[in-house]
């Protein structure tokens, strides 16, 4: 998944990427490149919501300048296996 809105404000939403991964040990990872939170989940979904929680605690804190936005890319590595 690659974007969700997170309630900033009144309001105001604004939408975020967001990033989920299946973890070694089992649940989800996710994470919001444009402020660098992170969070897991036992589900996709439960990872994601509380992904969205924490950017948004994160955001009354650290206001993000609207319009910022991530490149995202790919990139390789030498096989190491």
């Amino acid at each position: 998944m690659l974007a969700d809105a997170v309630t900033v404000g009144a309001d105001k939403q604004i939408e975020l990427t967001a990033v989920l991964w299946a973890a070694p040990e089992g649940g989800y990872c996710a994470l919001n490149p444009e402020t660098g939170t992170v969070s897991q989940g036992e589900t996709e979904a439960e990872a994601l919501a509380n992904l969205t929680e924490a950017t948004t605690l994160y955001l009354e804190e650290f206001p993000l300048a609207l319009g910022q936005k991530p490149s995202v890319t790919t990139f390789r590595v030498a096989d190491v296996a």
